[in-house]
């Protein structure tokens, strides 16, 4: 018996089946490194239209975790795929780097600054700690496949990042944004600072809740504003959770608009607004009170009250901020503790009285409480108030309480000389708001989102009392704390100075070194910058002083920014420009487990991404991200992370089998122009230039989980399931040069092209391992990441076996499939090749299937296919989901062809080759046969 198989053209690839992707990947970092891939790729983009990704910092703290990858993965996607569409789309990595975990790690290791070690050499240990935090996040972003500035990112605590930080705050100052105040603000007594509101996270915690009586020192009044006769000792009602701010309490709020009664007991009269007052009577547990009269908050307004704790007088005042959702629609309020208090307490001169220091404890000269800790106080003032007859009901509520997002501790509201960003006094806020209309927001409950945490919100308090952050770069006058009339003259002094030295040179200053006269008048601000403001700046610190567009094309982070980054960029850039610093904002959302819980150590369900890339490698945890719809909440797990193992090992094995058949094959002599292509050919490259141009509209709208889906169908159903599975029979068993084998390598070599290049943005190193692979590539440029999308896709035509045509045949093929596999589990036939089938069909699907001839079998991969009217059909015909489609199954009767496995009746026809049939002899000995449509 002869041996055919050297007269095969079997499929031959150096591309290896198994990824070895934890293995392979740091071999191409190095290489993408030893060769300036990225450099390449700016030089190669330069000219080109714009388009900026402005990288939002991670924190220089600890290592990362699920959710930084995430962040970097989708940024790299998106960074080249714009650069496949042709946009010069640079990728500046960036670090923040001041701020209070950095000082606390630090304070672990050397100590407290100004007791066991000196301001000076504590920013040192700081920036030093920072950097060596910079180092190990570069290092796993960089294995992630991420390409980018990595040699010179941009540090918040570079000197000239510094500098230009504080020219920063120069600009908002200018412009009239900054003001200096004595304002309650959130204070962390752990930190011992001012918190931003994007530090503040809202955590259950227990608190004394309690009814307060404040009793009313003029009845005659009291009766005038009730228009009733009042003479018993009457008091108006406040409910609190925060009872250690009751020493600070300097009136009581109503508001105006709202009705309030007195209700009338056997011994007393109390106030309460009408909507609340059956809901207090009943947690009060009174017994024999009705309502005597009704009034307004209005006619309240000014009425004098006894504190409930102090010899003193407080007035009744009218606020909007006072509602009747809980409590009992009278508000205790204390302007030195809280926002809404200040506000109203200011509109009637109210003192910001804050009797409280920075540790939480009481100054010594607070009556009652001086010297004691304000939550151990709670208890001291409930049992004081029960003794005066004052309170009314004490209960322990758990309630949502502001925490410290750093020591997860429960912070206050504490009036303290701070400096702001004004979001009034230049009209900033409402200047923010406008901007907000013209981005576009990603999803777009965005922008309701953003909306409404800026509407409402305070002034910024960017002032910190730290050692490790960026001053606050003002002279005040020592009398009247008015800023210097030259100061941006100053800052500008101080800026050049901190991009010599850094923020030290600052601290080191004297006044007498930037004034030449009346510098004993002045004084130097001591505090620090919010780290908010370090990061929100960075659209003026990187953008503009990289020279690259503004305002950036994106922005793009969680979803928890629309109150930290995203925020603070609108704001500062809006007071700096008067503009928003980006044009699209798109956010994703938190990794979660299978079971919808939060990453957490304590609960064992932590996924590193360390961890995944040395396992399965960073193109599965790439193609995880991309795959998951990261507009919400993203599920991952183990079992998450093999299955897109299984996902990858489908899109390489339907790479490397293209490969493989295109062994032989040279782009420059031997492919097939368009309008001489197999019809089959032409067709999945039609289907082909369809699905790229959906992929690109899903890149551009940042679907990446619909590219994914659409490029893993296709390996499924078009290519593997149909297509590759036709042509490996013409690919191995016809001549070697011959139209039918070239046009399908033709096909299959713009099929890789194009598939290396969509996967490109996603699966990045295995698309650049196929990229050497490609035939001819030797010739092109050295990484697909210096190409564009491919352009020698045909898209799909109107002739008589186009689109719709293949389509229907998949469908016949898909049926016949099922009724072969039915048929050989039932043991009537063996493989394919082994059955000979009969199409029984409706008039329409005849004359469609006839159109293929004899080429019919090789479409359905059977040895004889032959077709007959419906009406035909005999008893006992095999059903199908085509509509007018019956089948008949039988296994050949003829010899095996030992070449092509066919089962043909002119098997050994040719004296010279007894084993062959007449088509293989055609193709080994003679012109080879021809095809038309498959």
């Amino acid at each position: 018996m002869a041996d055919y198989k050297s007269t095969l053209n079997l499929p031959e690839t150096a591309f290896p089946m198994k990824g070895g992707l934890a293995q392979r990947e740091p071999e191409r970092l190095k290489q993408w490194e030893a060769t300036g891939l990225y450099q390449k790729i700016r030089e190669k983009s330069a000219g080109k239209p714009s388009f900026i990704l402005h990288d939002g910092p991670p924190y220089a703290n600890g290592n990362i975790h699920i959710g930084h990858a995430v962040n970097k993965i989708l940024k790299d996607i998106i960074i080249k795929s714009k650069t496949l569409s042709g946009f010069d789309a640079p990728y500046v990595p960036g670090w923040d780097c001041h701020g209070l975990p950095i000082e606390l790690n630090v304070e672990k290791k050397v100590g407290k600054p100004g007791v066991k070690v000196d301001a000076k050499t504590f920013r040192l240990k700081c920036r030093e700690y920072a950097q060596k935090q910079v180092d190990g996040q570069k290092k796993d972003f960089k294995r992630l496949g991420v390409l980018g500035e990595w040699e010179n990112p941009y540090l918040t605590m570079n000197y000239n990042f510094e500098a230009d930080t504080v020219r920063s705050l120069g600009k908002i100052v200018e412009n009239g944004h900054m003001q200096k105040g004595f304002k309650p603000v959130h204070w962390c007594l752990d930190c011992g600072s001012a918190l931003a509101e994007a530090e503040v996270e809202y955590q259950d915690k227990k608190s004394p809740a309690i009814d307060v009586r404040y009793p009313f020192q003029d009845l005659a009044a009291l009766s005038k504003a009730f228009d009733a006769e009042i003479s018993k000792p009457s008091a108006i009602v406040i409910w609190t959770t925060t009872p250690w701010t009751l020493p600070a309490s300097l009136a009581v709020s109503v508001n105006p608009e709202l009705n309030y009664v007195l209700l009338e007991g056997a011994d007393e009269c109390l106030v309460l607004a009408e909507a609340l007052y059956e809901s207090c009577v009943e947690r009060y547990g009174l017994e024999g009170y009705s309502v005597a009269a009704t009034t307004t908050g209005k006619q309240l307004e000014l009425l004098s009250l006894d504190h409930p704790l102090l010899e003193k007088t407080l007035p009744v005042i009218c606020g909007d901020h006072v509602t009747t959702d809980a409590g009992t629609g009278c508000v205790h309020t204390a302007p030195g503790h809280g926002v809404d208090d200040f506000n109203v307490g200011k509109q009637y001169g109210l003192e910001v009285y804050n009797p409280v220091g920075a540790n939480g404890v009481y100054f010594e000269d607070t009556p009652l409480v001086g010297g004691q800790h304000v939550f151990k106080a709670n208890a001291v003032i409930v049992k004081m108030l029960e003794e005066k007859g004052r309170l009314l009901k004490h209960v322990e509520l758990e309630h949502s309480y502001p925490h410290c997002w750093r020591h997860k501790s429960p912070i206050i509201f504490r009036a303290t000389p701070q400096w702001f960003i004004s979001m009034q006094q230049s009209g900033l806020l409402q200047t923010a708001l406008d901007e907000v209309e013209k981005v576009e927001w990603l999803p777009s409950w965005g922008k309701a989102r953003i909306e409404s945490m800026m509407k409402e919100r305070p002034d910024w308090c960017v002032s910190r009392q730290r050692t490790w952050g960026v001053p606050i770069t003002l002279l005040v006058h020592k009398q009247t704390q008015e800023l210097h009339p030259d100061t941006a003259n100053i800052i500008e002094q101080v800026a050049l100075k901190i991009e010599e030295q850094g923020i030290e040179a600052w601290f080191e200053l004297d006044v007498a070194d930037l004034l030449d006269v009346n510098a004993q008048d002045y004084e130097k601000v001591t505090d620090t910058l919010d780290v908010w403001f370090d990061s929100g700046v960075t659209h003026a610190t990187v953008l503009r002083q990289r020279g690259m567009q503004w305002p950036a094309d994106l922005y793009l982070e969680g979803s928890d920014q629309h109150r930290g980054w995203f925020q603070s960029s609108l704001l500062t850039a809006t007071a700096m420009q008067g503009e928003a610093p980006f044009k699209q904002v798109l956010t994703h959302g938190f990794v979660v487990d299978e079971h919808g819980r939060k990453m957490s150590k304590s609960v064992g369900n932590v996924i590193p991404p360390q961890q995944v890339m040395n396992q399965f490698g960073a193109d599965i945890l790439r193609l995880w991200v991309a795959a998951s719809d990261y507009r919400n909440e993203m599920a991952v797990s183990n079992d998450h992370i093999k299955r897109m193992g299984d996902s990858y090992r489908r899109i390489r094995n339907t790479s490397r089998f293209m490969l493989a058949n295109l062994s032989g094959f040279n782009p420059e002599t031997d492919i097939v122009p368009t309008e001489e292509l197999i019809s089959l050919d032409r067709w999945i490259i039609g289907v082909a230039s369809d699905l790229q141009a959906s992929i690109i509209e899903d890149f551009d709208a940042y679907n990446f989980h619909s590219i994914y889906q659409k490029v893993h169908n296709f390996c499924i159903n078009e290519l593997g399931g149909f297509y590759l599975d036709v042509i490996k029979d013409r690919q191995y068993t016809t001549k070697t040069d011959g139209l039918p084998r070239r046009s399908a390598q033709t096909a299959l070599y713009h099929l890789i092209q194009a598939f290396t290049r969509w996967i490109a943005p996603i699966t990045s190193f295995t698309a650049e391992e196929l990229w050497d692979y490609i035939p001819g590539n030797e010739n092109a440029e050295e990484s697909v990441f210096l190409s564009e999308w491919y352009q020698g896709l045909t898209p799909q035509t109107n002739e008589a076996l186009g689109h719709d045509f293949w389509l229907q045949i998949l469908g016949v093929k898909q049926a016949v499939n099922k009724a072969l596999e039915a048929e050989r589990k039932a043991g009537n036939v063996g493989k394919s090749l082994e059955a000979e089938v009969t199409l029984y069909c409706e008039s329409d699907l005849l004359s469609q299937l006839a159109q293929l001839k004899d080429e019919l079998r090789f479409v359905l991969i059977t040895s004889a296919a032959a077709i007959a009217n419906i009406k035909d059909a005999p008893e006992g015909c095999i059903e199908t989901d085509v509509e007018g489609l019956l089948l008949v199954v039988t296994s050949s009767a003829h010899s095996k062809c030992d070449r092509c496995w066919h089962h043909s009746e002119d098997v050994g026809i040719i004296d010279a080759h007894p084993e062959l049939c007449g088509r293989c002899v055609e193709n080994i000995d003679g012109a080879g046969e021809s095809r038309e449509f498959a």
